[in-house]
């Protein structure tokens, strides 16, 4: 295990202002859908790139190109510049009144190195690198993103953006930012133009819930959770090595060793963070997998299509400690009741029963990030040395964890109380102890 060093630095932020579209775009109101507005994505959601000097942009501000780039996407993508309004039965619209995202310009007296390689949540001074604005943080009324580009010394620079969940998902947001990073190129329309067309994920007429959905509560507020309150509660991210995979995959039986690298890892963190935690005798668990359902649907939801077309179907088991191998069946349940039938149900379930939050206690919820692709935007500097995740704690604290691609594996974030993560870790050490002596646990430096 790794100490944590500390790094200090600076940053000073000018006065946030507001990007408005380029030219004017309509004024009209348009519905999220039924996935959109779900109870449990009614949140802000961080997101953070890091960005290398690029001797092929030397002379250019990075403030100055991602700022005008915002302005020329955010006509395509005008919703985004809108305010949310709040109907009854919670029913969401964006009212596109062209009044902007917020924008942050600052500079920090450190350079990229200084930050060490661990590039992963979480970052302990993200609140220097993305501006928390209180007039801004609502969901209803305010603007749906709030952008800081920080210059760094190398010549690099930091992109950190908060979104309002319910207009888009990481996929979404990927495409949107891939817009503007076109833009910063000089393009004159990205490769991929924006479809809003969310009524394709809207409740049917009449609604009907056909399938079981245990990631949901029975009301618009979840239940218990078995974490406390946030100042309790630990981040940490831990790295799976390709070799750590690989030994864990050699365990399974011959018919499970074609599974993933993110079911491994999401089965065996889930079955050590079930261990962790002070949960009953023959309380029921859950494993709830995001699952990205564009390419689920018959006819697809079409290319383009920046709305949240995610689903958590979830799967239970009331084993207090589970092996690896039902772990892995588990999390392949999970993932496979995501047919075109069950999102209709869970957009209609929404409809019906208030839009409903997620069941905190005993569920632990898996988001895939190694394809989000949020590391492969270029604004003219080159792929980012790190895109993903701002944070180990989103949506639940202490429910929800990203596994992210690093190297020829991937980074497992987890958020718990102290006294859980430590059981935790010494779980996640033994699981994988047959490889090497001790667990490598991220610590970044910044």
């Amino acid at each position: 295990m790794e100490s944590t060093k500390i790094l200090t630095f600076k940053v000073v932020k000018k006065t946030p202002e507001l990007i408005t579209p380029e030219t004017e775009t309509p004024k009209e109101f348009k519905l999220l859908s039924d996935i959109d507005d779900q109870g449990a994505l009614r949140a802000q959601t961080p997101v953070i790139q890091f960005y290398r000097r690029s001797p092929s942009a030397q002379g250019k501000d990075p403030v100055k190109v991602i700022r005008e780039a915002i302005a020329k996407a955010l006509v395509l993508y005008y919703p985004l510049a809108g305010r949310l309004r709040e109907r009854p039965n919670r029913k969401l619209v964006v009212e596109c009144t062209g009044e902007g995202v917020v924008f942050v310009e600052a500079d920090a007296d450190v350079a990229l190195h200084h930050l060490g390689d661990a590039l992963y949540p979480p970052f302990p001074y993200l609140h220097k690198l993305l501006h928390h604005l209180p007039s801004t943080a609502g969901l209803i009324n305010c603007p749906l993103l709030l952008i800081q580009v920080t210059r760094l010394t190398c010549g690099g620079f930091v992109f950190a953006i908060r979104l309002n969940h319910t207009m888009a998902d990481a996929g979404g947001l990927a495409q949107f930012l891939s817009a503007v990073a076109q833009f910063a190129h000089g393009a004159d329309a990205p490769l991929t133009r924006p479809v809003w067309e969310r009524h394709l994920l809207s409740a049917r007429n009449p609604p009907r819930v056909s399938c079981t959905h245990h990631e949901y509560g029975d009301t618009t507020t979840t239940s218990t959770t078995t974490t406390p309150p946030d100042k309790d509660i630990v981040d940490r991210s831990f790295y799976l090595s390709a070799t750590d995979i690989s030994a864990l995959r050699s365990i399974l039986p011959p018919h499970l060793r074609g599974c993933s690298t993110f079911e491994i890892a999401a089965a065996c963190t889930w079955r050590c963070r079930t261990i962790s935690l002070p949960l009953h005798p023959n309380e029921v668990i859950r494993i709830s997998c995001m699952v990205n359902c564009r390419k689920r649907l018959n006819p697809p939801l079409p290319e383009g299509y920046y709305g949240n077309a995610i689903v958590y179907p979830a799967a239970v088991s009331t084993r207090e400690r589970l092996s690896l191998r039902e772990a892995v069946e588990l999390v392949r349940s999970s993932k496979a009741q995501a047919t075109e039938e069950y999102v209709r149900s869970a957009a209609d379930l929404m409809a019906m029963r208030g839009r409903p939050g997620f069941v905190e206690r005993g569920t632990f919820i898996v988001s895939d990030f190694t394809r989000a692709g949020l590391g492969e935007t270029d604004y003219g500097w080159g792929a980012a040395a790190y895109g993903g995740p701002a944070q180990c704690r989103d949506l639940v604290p202490g429910v929800v964890s990203y596994v992210i691609a690093h190297k020829k594996g991937v980074v497992v974030t987890m958020c718990l109380p102290a006294n859980a993560m430590e059981k935790f870790a010494c779980e996640l050490e033994r699981a994988v102890a047959g490889n090497r002596t001790s667990l490598h646990v991220i610590a970044s430096a910044l």
